[in-house]
């Protein structure tokens, strides 16, 4: 005959076991989504570009980013976070990013958006390096699952300047 103690562990592996086949199926079958999210990204002004006092420079940009980001949930997904890069090359560096403006989707029916704003973080460069520069603008996101390995992607959308003169 088996004791109490022995019979309860027998239930809790058995269980922690079927719990971890289910994970296991679940992050599996996130495999299966083939994703298409789509996005475009408009600078629609530019508030100011200045040098402040300490020599950098600094840009203030009014963006409309529209984005249809559905594809990317599934039943196993439990957020996204998205966000959209200034990308751009300098002697100093071959890959500048900074940050512009992010979120967190919550579900899918949050997951198409269009929105009007400014930067929400700062763009400024260490220098003057910034008049006339060609960059990229760069939606990344990362899908968080409830189980499994999160992944991420992102949209490059080039053929952005900036200005040649300070405004």
């Amino acid at each position: 005959m088996h004791s109490f103690g022995q019979r309860a562990n027998a239930i809790v592996t058995f269980s922690l076991t079927i719990v971890a086949v289910i994970c296991s199926l679940a992050s599996f079958s996130d495999n299966f989504n083939t994703p298409s999210p789509t996005a475009e990204i408009e600078v629609s002004n530019f508030n100011w570009f200045q040098k402040q006092r300490n020599g950098n420079d600094e840009v203030s940009l009014t963006l409309n980013i529209s984005a249809d980001l559905q594809s990317l949930f599934t039943w196993n997904t439990k957020q996204v976070f998205v966000f959209l890069a200034a990308e751009y090359e300098t002697s100093e560096n071959a890959l500048n990013q900074i940050s512009l403006w992010d979120a967190i989707i919550p579900t899918k029916e949050h997951a198409k958006f269009w929105i009007h704003t400014s930067n929400k973080y700062r763009f400024i460069d260490q220098g003057s390096n910034l008049r006339g520069k060609e960059y990229n603008l760069t939606l990344h996101w990362h899908v968080m699952p409830k189980t499994g390995k999160m992944f991420a992607d992102k949209i490059v959308k080039t053929g952005y300047r900036l200005p040649e003169e300070y405004r």
